[in-house]
């Protein structure tokens, strides 16, 4: 049937131009999906299982997980305080440098980690801030506890990104009806803000834990890549790579694919109220 409105030729042309744009876009998806799949696919289905059971048991791969777990669980909870606290002050403030501060604190999503750990590396194994941690007696250049800085800064910026989403798709209303009720700025957060914003809150700590137990170039520079001493996961994976051990390496692979998989669907089921 002709569309209304057009001699029937002309919408046969455009049926026939509606097909093949729908069957460009779905051709170019499906061909690049398809290889994505299939190249997550063969880290799964090509090691030989036994090794892969062998390696997971294996000493210095529970070494690298058991780090791996404790370093990004400490890490989301002082990236969850930075994102709650930077998320919200740009949700709900404007001043001079507010689009500064954005730009800024999303900055490092831009740049390779590398670029970020040498920046790291910079800071705190210089004067004056090195001098500053050691007065308290802590070390953070190539020690765990670089680990778990390493982690935050890289995990930090995508947290508040979703936090920040999460503030922002709340209407500022409830927040001033509970302050003409008697609460106060920090009540008004507390009570209604932060229980609002619970989803977005819960999305970003997800996210960040997979950004801290995948995070690599950063925690390579500032920590270092010594093995089992400062070798989380994606560490593990870098050296036993390097040293032809590959039974190690895609085991490992492995693990982050599904640490990841897991993060991608809970942020999905928790994040769906929040655009970002």
């Amino acid at each position: 049937m002709a569309q209304m409105g057009l001699p029937r030729h002309k919408a046969e042309v455009n049926t026939m131009g509606n097909r093949l744009f729908r069957a460009g876009l779905g051709g170019i998806t499906i061909v690049f999906v398809g290889m994505l799949l299939w190249a997550m696919l063969s880290l799964i289905f090509m090691p030989r299982w036994a090794e892969v059971v062998s390696s997971a048991l294996s000493e210095e791969m529970l070494y690298s997980i058991r780090l791996s777990l404790i370093t990004s669980v400490i890490s989301v909870a002082v990236v969850m305080i930075l994102a709650i606290s930077i998320g919200y002050v740009l949700a709900r403030f404007q001043f001079p440098g507010h689009q500064l501060l954005r730009t800024v604190v999303d900055l490092p999503m831009a740049f390779p980690e590398l670029v970020l750990g040498l920046c790291l590396l910079l800071l705190f194994g210089n004067e004056p801030v090195s001098g500053w941690l050691k007065q308290v007696g802590i070390d953070i250049v190539f020690s765990k506890t670089g680990i778990a800085v390493a982690q935050i800064f890289t995990a930090a910026p995508y947290a508040t990104r979703v936090v920040y989403a999460a503030f922002r798709s709340i209407n500022p209303r409830y927040e001033l009806v509970a302050r003409s009720l008697g609460c106060g700025q920090w009540g008004a957060f507390w009570r209604v803000s932060l229980p609002m914003a619970k989803g977005g809150l819960f999305a970003g700590a997800v996210i960040a834990f997979a950004r801290c137990m995948g995070c690599f170039g950063t925690v390579l520079i500032l920590a270092g890549g010594t093995r089992m001493f400062t070798e989380t996961l994606p560490i593990t994976l870098y050296l036993n790579i390097s040293y032809g051990n590959l039974a190690m390496a895609m085991t490992s692979g492995i693990l982050l694919i599904l640490i990841s998989l897991a993060a991608i669907v809970i942020f999905e089921i928790l994040n769906r109220e929040v655009v970002l």
